[in-house]
């Protein structure tokens, strides 16, 4: 199977949004690094800062007034081959938790959300900040800000999950989520610091997304609604959904959007499963309804 018919595989399959994701950010990766390279060649090396300054976002508001399309572009957009590695790793050993527990609009929205709060953390900072106003202008671009949204996200719905790092052993992600946050605290004094303030934009976001979401407010209910308006659009149609609920559960998930409480019957039946197999035998609908449970 070629490259580009994986990549079609990609974006036809249902359920697939982290994939999607990654594979948006690699696709533009890609485009952007043969870019620079033809245009190295023909002697045009200036055009790619032109084509680099369409898609990162200004902190300046008169140039992010022409470009408005940068709020969400730069979250899509890299130019450095570390820099999209380390996110794109951490969007997926973290995006999987969040994808696995919430499913994959909520990931969506939480990734969309978090670019668009760092953002403003980012504008606002460099607007409103007198020792950072003599850097105003400088763009920015990567999927920090949205990446910083998802670890958070996952820490705070997950406080004790593990990863086992190399030469550390098990760590619980909430100690990640902390380190990474203090380390755009820190980083605030170095060169980039409105970039880090972005990245505690995310934070706080991936933060307060979870905390409404387990008192019953869903904050990517907008996102996931234009998404399905721009899926109709594509299609020709709206898309139709078809939901079955039992009584139980359809009166236990009237809360304006929030997580849905299964019926007792079937948490007794997954934890009966998870003495006798384990948790990892369960699959991803009966983890997410494990996890709703809990939130009683």
């Amino acid at each position: 199977m070629s490259i580009f018919a994986d990549i079609q595989q990609t974006f036809t399959r249902r359920d697939n949004a982290l994939n999607q994701l990654l594979v948006i950010n690699v696709l533009v990766f890609a485009l952007l690094v043969v870019m620079r390279a033809v245009l190295h060649l023909s002697s045009v090396g200036d055009a790619y800062e032109v084509v680099l300054r369409q898609l990162a976002m200004p902190s300046d508001l008169p140039n992010l007034i022409r470009h408005p399309w940068t709020v969400l572009t730069y979250a899509f957009t890299h130019d450095g081959f570390f820099h999209i590695l380390f996110n794109m790793l951490n969007l997926y050993w973290f995006g999987m938790l969040v994808r696995e527990y919430l499913g994959d609009r909520r990931l969506v929205s939480l990734y969309i959300l978090g670019a668009l709060v760092g953002a403003l953390f980012f504008v606002l900072s460099y607007n409103l900040v007198p020792v950072l106003r003599p850097g105003l202008g400088v763009p920015m671009l990567g999927a920090s800000g949205a990446v910083t949204a998802v670890i958070v996200a996952a820490a705070t719905l997950l406080p004790d999950y593990t990863f086992s790092l190399l030469l550390i052993g098990p760590v619980r992600i909430k100690y990640i989520a902390a380190a990474v946050v203090l380390i755009s605290i820190a980083g605030i004094n170095g060169t980039n610091p409105g970039g880090q303030i972005a990245h505690l934009g995310g934070a706080v976001l991936g933060f307060v997304y979870i905390n409404q979401l387990q008192r019953g407010r869903d904050l990517g209910r907008p996102v996931i609604a234009v998404g399905e308006w721009i899926n109709g659009l594509l299609h020709g149609r709206p898309r139709l959904r078809v939901t079955h609920r039992s009584p139980q559960a359809n009166a236990a998930g009237s809360k304006r959007g929030g997580l849905a409480q299964p019926p007792q019957e079937e948490i007794d039946l997954i934890l009966d499963k998870i003495s006798r197999s384990g948790y990892e035998s369960l699959s991803k609908d009966e983890k997410q309804k494990l996890f709703r449970a809990s939130q009683k």
